[in-house]
């Protein structure tokens, strides 16, 4: 039996969660926990899981700053995210953190299934919030060698790469670089272009392999 540990402050998820987990037959839920802080007192007392269900939006200590303290302080622990939060910027960091797949809570269970299945056996869950390369070269990029790109980036690019590796929204971002939306959606665009992605993680990704930012 694989050990699992969920941690949500709505305790009628984690109930329905847990009996979810029981059916599968391969994995039990050793104990539950409302926030951060109190999985850290319930490692203390209960086996140590494999695999942490983790929600993000928790009072006390949240989501990042558990995955955080897992990734320093119990890093054989594999993180699973269970959120509302489909947003790019909380998966980003919730893949800095060390999690190791990211699924959302109104996914099916055969969908659970799959993720523990995968985290447990593979490492990872990928889906389409996640792609293979951002796991890999977010949790590994401290230990690989950057990868240069032979692309002509001007400042203002640069600057706006950087920030887009926040938690900023487009808006955001714009009024900290004090232009225009308009000219920040030109910045996106171009770089889009340049970097041959589609999507804000691409971007991400760019980021961390050429070391401009620092996980």
């Amino acid at each position: 039996m694989i050990n699992i540990a969920l941690v949500d402050d709505h305790g009628l998820l984690r109930s329905g969660l847990a009996s979810v987990i029981s059916s599968f037959g391969d994995y039990k839920v050793v104990f539950e926990a409302d926030n951060g802080k109190h999985f850290i007192e319930q490692l203390k007392k209960y086996p140590e899981p494999e695999i942490v269900l983790l929600d993000i939006t928790m009072p006390e200590m949240d989501g990042f700053e558990t995955a955080q303290w897992i990734k320093e302080n119990k890093p054989e622990i594999k993180v699973l995210v269970l959120s509302m939060m489909d947003n790019d910027a909380s998966i980003i960091r919730m893949l800095k953190h060390g999690a190791k797949g990211y699924i959302l809570k109104d996914s099916k269970p055969d969908i659970l299934r799959s993720a523990l299945n995968d985290v447990m056996n593979k490492g990872f869950y990928l889906n389409e919030l996640v792609t293979g390369k951002l796991v890999h070269f977010i949790n590994h990029s401290d230990k690989d060698s950057k990868e240069a790109y032979a692309v002509s980036l001007n400042d203002k690019e640069i600057e706006f790469l950087k920030l887009c590796c926040t938690e900023k929204s487009y808006k955001e971002i714009a009024d900290s670089m004090d232009v225009t939306p308009r000219t920040v959606e030109m910045h996106r665009s171009n770089l889009f272009d340049k970097l041959g992605t589609t999507s804000r993680v691409g971007l991400v990704l760019y980021a961390i392999r050429n070391g401009m930012v620092k996980i």
